[in-house]
Formats: structure tokens, C-alpha cells, sequence
């Protein structure tokens, strides 16, 4: 299995990167993103679970830090 590995964008998506599948509650696969995955954090993409950049206009702000 290939490393996977989860970036918290400041005030942004989740990226995702190492060729995961993500699906749906009935199990269905979303379009393959290739290797990077954006997910959805500000709840207003018109593309769920998926980021379409919308938290840029949307004024989504978020400030996690490791601690």
C-alpha cells in the first residue's frame, strides 16, 4: 500500500495524497483524482465531498494547528 498522507490547507480543503478511493455511503467510487484528493471542509462546494474552490469567495476560515 502507498504512503497516504493528509494536509490541513490554512482555511481550505483536506489534500489527500496517495492514490486513495473515496465513496459515497452506498459505496460508490467518486471519479478518480489521480494521486491528490482536495476534500470539502467550508461545506458550501457544489461538488461534495470534493473542493471545487469555493472556500476562497466564501470567507471559509479555519485555524488548526498541530499541537
Amino acid at each position: 500500500m502507498a504512503d497516504v498522507n493528509i494536509q490541513v490547507m490554512d482555511s481550505g480543503p483536506y489534500l489527500v495524497q496517495g492514490g486513495v478511493d473515496v465513496k459515497d455511503a452506498d459505496g460508490n467510487s467518486y471519479p478518480d483524482g489521480g494521486d491528490t484528493v482536495a476534500l470539502c471542509r467550508c461545506g458550501n462546494s457544489s461538488n461534495k465531498p470534493l473542493c471545487d474552490g469555493t472556500h476562497a469567495t466564501a470567507g471559509f476560515e479555519a485555524s488548526e494547528r498541530a499541537s
